[in-house]
């Protein structure tokens, strides 16, 4: 196994390496790309939750949207949106988030909404399943397209998945350098957690920063609490280094 002293210099490179505008471009496609040109917390959740699948394909779906639709009426909405869909949502489901969104707008920011819940106890899965609750509640609907694009609040932290997408979107909000936008400064980027993807989750276990087999939560948790020992006050700078490491299989 690599010593963790070693694992850190060659993530603190990668991070130094990686940490730039151009890393994320045409030729090196990211739904963060998308995200980052229109400077949005709205617009930027959309991104967020429709980045599954191949990467191209993401950010071919997310610049056919409008997303000048959140300030529309909601009728403008469903029609502009009918002929749309993306994997697993159809039509109604795309225009039910884009609506859920809209009315949230007029109401609360999406940075208070999960501050909420955050401020407790800082902890951010406090602020996602307050966050997750209120836009439900906003706007109802229950079908499997939709309820894969949102999330559901898990009985515990036992049976919660990694909430991937959740976690790069406070990633892209809290943080700021090159890379992330650092829209919001409610919370504390030494309680974020890491949006592990099966890159990282892949990576990490490579160089020995994961000991956890399953992709969940738990895994989420236990490779942040890793990274805290190589920056207590950032771990998660090391996210998108790490991704990048899985993704161009350099590691």
């Amino acid at each position: 196994m690599i010593p963790l002293a070693s694992v850190k210099a060659l993530l603190d490179a990668e991070v130094a390496k990686r940490n730039r505008y151009d890393e994320i471009s045409e030729e090196k496609p990211d739904p963060l790309l998308i995200a980052s040109y229109h400077q949005d917390e709205s617009i930027a959740l959309i991104c967020a939750l429709f980045a599954y699948g191949n990467v191209t394909a993401i950010v071919k779906f997310l610049r056919g949207l409008d997303f000048s639709l959140l300030e529309a009426s909601e009728e403008t909405i469903r029609k502009e949106l009918s002929s749309f869909y993306y994997r697993f949502q159809n039509a109604e489901d795309i225009a039910t988030l884009f609506v859920a969104l809209k009315r949230l707008k007029s109401e609360e920011s999406i940075e208070s909404l999960f501050d909420a819940g955050y401020q407790k106890e800082h902890n951010i899965l406090d602020g996602l399943w307050h966050f997750i609750e209120t836009l439900h509640a906003v706007c109802p609907r229950q079908t499997k397209g939709y309820n894969f694009l949102i999330g559901s609040i898990p009985k515990s932290i036992g049976t919660a998945g990694t909430y991937k997408r959740y976690m790069m979107f406070l990633r892209w909000m809290v943080r700021k350098d090159a890379l992330d936008m650092g829209l919001w400064s409610k919370i504390d980027k030494k309680d974020l957690l890491m949006p592990l993807d099966t890159h990282t989750f892949a990576v990490s276990r490579r160089l020995g920063l994961l000991e956890r087999k399953t992709y969940d939560m738990k895994a989420s948790i236990e490779l942040t609490q890793t990274l805290c020992t190589f920056d207590a006050l950032d771990p998660i700078k090391y996210d998108f280094a790490l991704y990048r490491l899985g993704q161009e299989k350099l590691a």
